[in-house]
């Protein structure tokens, strides 16, 4: 058995390496440059990552993707601020990346099917699905059957973290003393997490809730 990871560097993809490497065998791990904003940092955080885990790791370039995405977090539009976690439905329509998610997924399958893969590893997650359908237990069904028609090899998706809101995830790594300081969740492309995007927002407010300054001091620009 081994496994492949979707790992952008941000919290949701660290922590489910973390908590999975092991069971699910993961060798190889993924992260795709489509032109975001932060695609330096995210790259550099994934190989660090990697390099922790001592797994494989490939970056796919995407420009295309770049060439038809128009949202902020490709374009010079700026990126959602923390307070649009006030209005989560306007935000999300502000990043989408059209069909990201489907896309990266079905890359991952192609290798999965070529090269003998049995599971594929996304950090989707409950929080983020209440305004990202491509983050829920339906889109994760949804692949499953898909790759019974569209490979041989019939890999299966895993997402860990389904269930879990970003303060449970958070508590989990800091149980399992996952490296949080490698983490790279933000839209900008600051040198450190600029702490005020939404993502970083996410972040931060998890932190706060399991009451650890640690890594809020640690990862955020001051």
């Amino acid at each position: 058995m081994k496994s492949i990871i979707l790992l952008s560097g941000g919290l949701d993809s660290l922590v489910s390496l973390g908590l999975a490497k092991d069971k699910y065998n993961i060798t190889l791990a993924f992260t795709f440059d489509y032109g975001q904003k932060s695609a330096i940092q995210e790259i550099q955080a994934a190989r660090l990552i990697c390099d922790y885990y001592k797994i494989e790791h490939q970056v796919i370039k995407l420009d295309w993707l770049k060439a038809i995405t128009h949202t902020a977090l490709v374009s010079d539009e700026e990126v959602p601020t923390g307070n649009a976690l006030n209005n989560p439905q306007q935000s999300a329509k502000s990043v989408w990346v059209p069909n990201r998610n489907g896309l990266f997924m079905n890359i991952a399958a192609a290798f999965a099917d070529a090269d003998n893969y049995d599971y594929i590893l996304i950090g989707a997650n409950k929080e983020e699905g209440q305004t990202f359908p491509d983050n829920t237990q339906a889109f994760i069904d949804s692949l499953n059957e898909e790759f019974k028609f569209s490979t041989q090899k019939q890999p299966t998706v895993i997402a860990p973290l389904i269930d879990l809101d970003k303060n449970e995830i958070v508590k989990l790594a800091l149980k399992n003393k996952i490296p949080l300081e490698l983490t790279r969740s933000c839209y900008r492309n600051s040198e450190k997490n600029c702490g005020l995007c939404e993502s970083c927002t996410r972040l931060k407010n998890a932190l706060l809730a399991n009451k650890d300054n640690y890594y809020i001091n640690k990862i955020f620009q001051v």
